[in-house]
């Protein structure tokens, strides 16, 4: 551990935002990504982006590049997108659909499994089969696809066991993309999941959202509602569950989950411009109940599960100070765009607050590099930033303590 990351951590105070070095040291960065994002499940897509055998698309997080790709078996791999002969990059566009992944540099070729399948020129004494892409932990949730860099991941099955049954209703197996579009910030990944995990600017920030989101005010102010929209579920074909295992509440690193139920307010049913229904009800869903879902699925994917779409946020870290924040949109896979939603209306909520959202994080990125920050109080409503903050200074504190003896 270096000496600025000891006294960054020693100095850290639950219940007050970072100190302002734990955005602007680069090896602070650097142990993020080994202690975080190369250990945890990270959500890369969805199967209906790889529909056939051969179909794939490109992950790319903090330096590195992955290749998820739907294999001749019908399995979807993750395999890292670095060659075994220089470690040129063997895909270069954002997707595509090739039968065999070829190196454009030497030629070497490899299977959709990535094994390596030929090599001009090779001396029959290099045995092929230990020069294969390195592959990468996979694992599905309802048609969202994971993946793991570490050689020992933590159990997948513990978020899968509690996110299953209350993802269920809205069978996002079957469902499809209807967009996805990124908006790179200009700002430390920290900053964005900080704001992403705290209401506490809703108010001024987004009027768009906070007319209709239980979530733009304090829990209490919404108990009765709520109370509400969960005796309306049955009916609706929605779950009464709850799930709050995040952050610390998980247990291990990289399966941090929740799905926490909230009332949309003055007759709102869906995440609109009108707050009328944007597109078809998902899966067996059968009625809008007057509520919508926070998701949280790993360290950095949150989402918004409505009755009639599924909107799923990824922060991902290109940079110290870079960070993608890319959103998809999910639909019924048997809805057709301009006739069963029209993709302006779709979109427009999530456009436009997270159009604002990237101004304020900016605003937030320069702020915090001053020379004259100093950390304040978080408030009541920013309770699960205070959590996300307090699981980071764990995961850190772990990753980087000296080995016992």
């Amino acid at each position: 551990m270096t000496a600025g990351l000891h006294a960054l951590l020693a100095g850290f105070r639950p219940g007050f935002a970072l100190q302002g070095g734990f955005y602007a040291d680069p090896t602070i960065y650097e142990a993020e990504i080994g202690a975080i994002f190369l250990r945890s499940w990270l959500y890369v897509g969805h199967q209906s982006q790889v529909p056939r055998a051969g179909d794939w698309f490109l992950h790319e997080i903090a330096g590195e590049s992955v290749i998820v790709v739907r294999g001749a078996d019908g399995a979807i791999n993750a395999l890292l997108n670095v060659c075994r002969h220089r470690g040129s990059r063997v895909c270069v566009a954002a997707s595509g659909h090739d039968s065999r992944l070829v190196c454009r540099y030497h030629g070497w070729t490899y299977g959709l499994d990535g094994s390596l399948r030929a090599a001009a020129h090779l001396s029959q004494s290099v045995a092929k089969g230990d020069y294969g892409l390195r592959r990468l932990h996979v694992r599905l949730l309802e048609g969202l696809v994971f993946i793991n860099f570490a050689a020992d991941p933590p159990p997948f099955d513990e978020l899968a066991a509690d996110m299953a049954a209350p993802l269920a209703p809205y069978a996002l197996g079957k469902a499809k993309v209807a967009h996805r579009q990124n908006y790179p910030i200009a700002a430390n990944w920290k900053l964005t999941v900080e704001n992403y995990c705290e209401c506490y600017h809703c108010g001024p920030a987004h009027p768009e959202y906070s007319v209709a989101h239980g979530r733009a005010v304090p829990p209490a102010e919404f108990e009765a509602e709520l109370r509400q929209v969960m005796a309306r579920a049955p009916d609706a074909g929605l779950t009464q569950h709850v799930v709050r295992r995040s952050w610390l509440d998980a247990g291990r690193l990289g399966i941090e989950r929740g799905f926490d139920r909230y009332p949309l307010f003055h007759g709102q049913l869906s995440g609109s411009r009108d707050g009328q229904p944007v597109a078809p009800l998902l899966g067996t869903i059968r009625a809008f109940d007057g509520g919508t879902t926070d998701l949280h699925l790993g360290a950095t994917t949150f989402g918004l599960a409505y009755c009639d779409h599924v909107v799923l946020y990824r922060f991902t870290p290109r940079g110290q100070h870079a960070t993608d924040c890319e959103i998809t949109w999910l639909v019924n896979e048997s809805a057709v765009e301009g006739r069963d939603y029209n993709l302006a209306d779709l979109t427009w909520l999530w456009d436009v607050t997270t159009i604002a959202d990237k101004t304020i994080i900016e605003r937030n990125q320069e702020g915090v590099a001053s020379r004259w920050y100093v950390p304040g109080p978080l408030s009541e409503m920013e309770a699960f930033t205070a959590a996300f903050l307090d699981w980071y200074i764990a995961a850190l504190r772990a990753a980087t303590a000296a080995p016992a003896g």
